[in-house]
């Protein structure tokens, strides 16, 4: 053991021990969280006409609070932006997180004194607490990536704007500033592509023992260094190389081809972060679903997906969630989001602690002829006929194909670059749409009642991917490829790019 995972050793225990303790008590937590957000809420515009003052139990305070998305927040950001305290939150916010919105352009996300320092918090007590379990503190005692967006940060009305991934550099304590990679400078490179040639410079010579990123950035990253070093493996290039940190998507469909790009099995960590609020993280090895992190500013509601777009959905607390059940996230917290649908659908896999899966976004499904396919279940559906086929994705994205140009049914069309192709794509695909069919009722359904017919694969040219994300000036980053579209704009753009 070296002298820094030495010296960080007692404190991961102590981490670990008291996220023991508080995920022992979720619902005493989440009660507490309350009412400190009513509390300091209650002094602030947004509180004057919520009447947060007068709430005095969860009933009044449904009442008092409506569900709302960007939209109906903006009005409130508009008078920070313009130079007003105390609008959602005490004072003005520490920052505001930028991030990109489908229908309401650029969003501004403010992140308050009292959140802000628990973006960073949470990540290093999911790293310590990884340590903690497993022993593995090695990545300590090296260097550490992470593939970020730029730290330079613009300012809105004298508050510092950039995006969450930036922002998070700003919040990294001097004492891991040391083994910390890219420079800053070369991470103030806007360029994706530019960017990453730097870092390989940067990192190709040196002892990475930690990297952390969105799998498909990491991929690029990978890729891009066993073609400069001339090595058949990052693990020839990196052999002390023992923890991958990643979030934002699901891992498991860029898992074999990450593997093979590693040359075998490295210990991950998953977590949950967003602009936000820092919502869950991997606390079991192996991974047991995500811990829902109640102690950290944020009161947690869940509306079952189906039922978010009514006027009057149903609102669960902690307290009253089922296993198994997709649910819309609904957040309240300590930066002065109330009721803030953050767009998240998730299924909760433990109650004793509460660990949840992301199922996929409230917006990103499949529903043109009523089925209401969701990310989970292409997933589910895809990767394991895929692995026992012995076949790697690269990416993939679905879409309904309602008025097919040679005739005949409608059907689902599945886009996949794939590393390999399967032998028999034909039955490939009908394996497949066997998978999907015994998960979702009402596709199967459709399909029994010569509604639709089985789905479709179009397979990609290689980069394809890449090229439509490039196109769409979404390289690199913390920007993920849609997995679901309810209509066919990504779709026409990926015809085009045919294997």
């Amino acid at each position: 053991m070296g002298f820094r995972s030495a010296i960080v050793r007692p404190f991961a225990k102590a981490i670990a021990r008291n996220i023991d303790r508080w995920s022992a008590e979720p619902l005493l937590r989440q009660e507490r969280v309350l009412a400190d957000l009513l509390k300091n809420g209650a002094n602030t515009a947004f509180g004057a006409d919520h009447k947060l003052g007068q709430v005095r139990s969860w009933e009044e305070f449904k009442e008092a609070v409506p569900i709302r998305d960007y939209e109906d927040l903006k009005p409130y950001v508009e008078r920070i932006k313009h130079g007003e305290s105390n609008v959602l939150w005490p004072d003005k916010p520490a920052f505001f997180a930028k991030t990109s919105g489908t229908t309401s352009g650029v969003k501004y996300i403010p992140m308050s004194k009292e959140s802000t320092p628990l973006h960073f918090g949470t990540a290093r007590n999911a790293s310590f607490n990884y340590f903690a379990r497993t022993g593995n503190g090695k990545w300590l005692d090296g260097k550490m990536i992470f593939l970020s967006g730029s730290p330079e940060l613009d300012e809105t009305a004298g508050i510092p704007t950039g995006r969450l991934s930036g922002i998070s550099n700003h919040l990294v304590p001097g004492w891991l500033r040391t083994n910390q990679l890219p420079s800053w400078r070369t991470n103030c490179i806007d360029d994706w592509e530019e960017k990453l040639d730097r870092i390989v410079d940067e990192t190709m010579n040196t002892d990475m023992r930690l990297i952390s990123g969105i799998p498909p950035w990491v991929q690029m990253y990978y890729e891009r260094l066993l073609e400069r070093t001339g090595k058949k493996t990052v693990k020839e290039v990196f052999p002390n190389f023992s923890l991958f940190v990643y979030g934002g998507v699901n891992f498991e469909p860029y898992r074999a081809k990450l593997e093979s790009l590693v040359g075998g099995h490295v210990d991950s960590l998953e977590t949950y972060p967003a602009s936000e609020g820092f919502i869950a993280f991997q606390d079991t090895f192996p991974a047991q679903g995500l811990l829902l992190n109640v102690d950290a500013g944020m009161f947690f509601e869940f509306v079952p997906a189906g039922e978010i777009f009514d006027p009057s959905p149903t609102r669960l607390r902690l307290h009253d969630v089922e296993l198994g059940v997709n649910y819309a996230l609904i957040m309240h917290t300590n930066a002065g989001l109330w009721g803030y649908n953050i767009g998240d659908t998730v299924q909760f896999v433990s109650k004793n602690p509460y660990r949840i899966v992301v199922s996929g976004r409230v917006k990103h499904f499949i529903s043109a002829f009523g089925e209401h396919v969701i990310g989970k279940e292409v997933e589910e559906a895809l990767l394991p006929i895929a692995n026992d086929a012995g076949v790697r994705i690269v990416e993939f994205s679905v879409a309904p194909q309602v008025n097919p140009a040679e005739g005949g049914m409608p059907y689902h069309e599945w886009f996949i670059e794939f590393d390999n192709i399967p032998a028999d794509m034909h039955s490939f695909a009908l394996e497949v749409d066997a998978r999907l069919r015994a998960q979702n009722i009402y596709y199967d359904d459709l399909i029994t009642g010569n509604i639709l017919r089985p789905l479709v694969i179009t397979a990609l040219r290689p980069g394809a991917f890449r090229d439509y994300m490039k196109s769409e000036g979404k390289l690199g980053g913390q920007n993920k490829v849609p997995r679901l579209a309810n209509d066919r704009k990504i779709a026409d753009v990926l015809t085009t790019m045919r294997l």
